[in-house]
Order: structure tokens, then C-alpha cells, then sequence
């Protein structure tokens, strides 16, 4: 079974289309207008070994809030679909990354639940010209469209770059570990709901 989807989001205030594989190489092609962005989802599918593309227009001209959001929001759509019924994978996802003095945690559950927590402070509001409180904004999107639980936890750091891009490696290697095929669960939900 072939994991993948594809989606186009219009609005009045951004274009967005996305591709996702869920068992890609960690191909990523990628035109936002968001350099800095572009370099952290980059991490997420290197990291996820997702193949992603997503090409977004956005009305930059105001700021970056409108586009950060809904590309969020497009690839929990995306990932959402990709995933399907959600029958024979892991579910749950963890990982631990660093990067010189950075440390980040990164806890995912496919729940069905939308839910974030999001404890991270950034030393300065702004790298590379991306506002930091927009990566609040991006995971908030995604959780409540691709119906996840997460956790994000910065736990030290003082480079504001090296704890953006833990954060995003370590939710890639959260994504990949929850999406995994768990050769024991073949055919079954994980849930004693009976669904997620």
C-alpha cells in the first residue's frame, strides 16, 4: 500500500499545494518565500524520511503568519490522508536530538485528538528573518488537520537557530518513528477504542 497524498489549499490569503510519501528517501522540494522555514522542513523530511513538496504563495507583503499557518495546515491535511486508517502503525513517536548546546524533545501520538503543547522560548524573536512566534503557529495548523497529539519541549539551548532546527529534527524523527509499520500490529488498530 502506497502511502502518499496530495492537496491543494486556496484561500484568499495563500496558495498552497503539498505531496507527501510517507515512505520516501527525505526528498524535499520546496518554494515558500520563507527561506528559513523552507531550511527546517528540510530537517523534517530528511530526518522523517518523508519525501515532501509543497509550494506555497503567501501574502508576505503583510508578514509571514498567513503562510507559516496554513502551510501547516496543508501538510496535516496531507499527512492526514497519507495516512489512511491508521491500521498497523506504531502510533507513537519520541525522540531526543541535539545540536551543540541545543537539546529538544519531541513526543507524538496519531490520536485523533488534536492537541499541542509547545514549551519552547527562543532568545531573540526573529532567524533569518522568519518570526519565532510562527512555529507556534505552523505546529498549531498541523496538529489540529493531521488530528495528532504533540509535545514539543525545548529543554536547554541559547542559539535561537540551533533550537529551531533540534525541534524540527526531532519531529521528523518523531514522525517517522510513530509511522512506522509495526510488523505485529499488521491489520489492527492501535487502540482499544477500536478507533483513532
Amino acid at each position: 500500500m502506497q502511502r502518499t497524498a496530495e492537496i491543494e489549499r486556496n484561500t484568499l490569503e495563500t496558495q498552497i499545494k503539498v505531496k507527501l510519501n510517507l515512505d520516501g528517501t527525505g526528498e524535499s522540494r520546496l518554494d515558500t518565500g520563507m527561506p528559513f522555514l523552507e531550511h527546517m522542513l528540510d530537517q523534517v523530511a530528511r530526518h522523517g524520511l518523508v519525501d515532501l513538496e509543497i509550494a506555497a504563495k503567501g501574502d508576505l507583503h503583510i508578514d509571514g503568519h498567513h503562510t507559516a499557518e496554513d502551510i501547516g495546515i496543508a501538510i496535516g491535511q496531507t499527512m492526514s490522508q497519507a495516512v489512511g486508517d491508521k491500521k498497523g502503525i506504531r502510533r507513537y513517536g519520541h525522540a531526543y536530538v541535539p545540536l551543540d548546546e541545543a537539546l529538544s524533545r519531541v513526543v507524538i501520538d496519531f490520536s485523533g485528538r488534536p492537541s499541542l503543547e509547545f514549551r519552547v522560548d527562543f532568545p531573540r524573536a526573529t532567524i533569518g528573518g522568519f518570526d519565532t512566534e510562527l512555529f507556534y503557529e505552523f505546529f498549531q495548523g498541523f496538529v489540529n488537520h493531521a488530528g495528532v497529539t504533540l509535545h514539543m519541549d525545548s529543554l536547554r539551548g541559547r542559539n535561537a537557530h540551533h533550537i529551531a532546527e533540534t525541534l524540527f529534527k526531532a519531529f521528523g524523527r518523531a514522525l517517522r518513528m510513530a509511522l512506522e509499520p509495526d510488523a505485529r500490529m499488521q491489520g489492527m488498530l492501535p487502540s482499544t477504542k477500536g478507533s483513532l
